[in-house]
């Protein structure tokens, strides 16, 4: 048994007697863990109550106060509170690859300190690979309406585009244009410089057709009527 094998059989053992045994070759399609064998997990009450705390933190692509973590789980401010605290202190002991940190009024999850280089390594690695499919729908439909927030692209896209944005924010294809004027003062983001240099543009107006980069099914007519 290889040791990604190992890995996944001691995980799946941890999870109970009815998971053992579903370990797949590394060579095994499909997604791992699967939903079904996180669903064995029994939480308590406090424990559903991280979860979904650290969920709503890991989306976050800015500093999120308690009372909209609190709103957003369902959970009282003051257990939210008690709980942010208590994941920061956990995560600073355990030394984790990440860390949680109070700033600006609210909370978000930051890579560590120490970290910094091989996060910068793997920037750098990304910086010269393709842009993949997802990444070019996700640029596309903001380059045909920017200005415009992570919410309503993912709105015309159908599908979480944070890591796409966090893709293309680092090889400086896309910046923050500002702040919406609705509720939530939510991030604009519009194209960059080098996003022109990159397609041999001089201006926005010589960009190509949309049709050749939007999803299949939807048109220009999508992205003029965000709520």
């Amino acid at each position: 048994m290889t040791e990604s094998a190992e890995a996944r059989a001691q995980v799946e053992g941890d999870l109970g007697d009815d998971a053992r045994g579903r370990v797949e070759g590394d060579n095994g399609a499909g997604l791992w863990p699967p939903d079904d064998l996180l669903d064995q997990v029994e939480l308590s009450e406090r424990g559903l109550a991280r979860r979904d705390l650290e969920a709503v933190l890991l989306v976050a692509d800015e500093p999120v106060p308690a009372a909209a973590i609190a709103e957003a789980t369902g959970q009282p401010r003051a257990l939210v509170e008690e709980l942010l605290v208590e994941l920061a202190g956990e995560y600073a002991r355990d030394g984790r690859g990440f860390v949680l940190r109070a700033v600006a009024g609210g909370w978000r999850l930051y890579t560590h300190p120490g970290a910094h280089a091989a996060v910068e390594t793997y920037v750098r690695a990304g910086q010269h690979s393709r842009l993949t499919r997802a990444a070019l729908e996700t640029l596309a439909v903001i380059a045909y309406r920017q200005p415009v927030t992570r919410l309503q692209v993912a709105a015309v896209r159908g599908v979480n585009v944070d890591g796409v944005f966090r893709t293309l924010l680092a090889r400086g294809l896309i910046r923050e244009a500002g702040r919406d004027e609705g509720p939530g003062q939510a991030v604009l983001y519009g194209t960059t410089a080098a996003f022109l240099e990159q397609l041999g543009l001089n201006t926005l107006d010589q960009l190509p057709p949309l049709k050749d980069y939007l999803p299949e099914g939807v048109d220009l007519a999508d992205l003029q009527d965000f709520g």
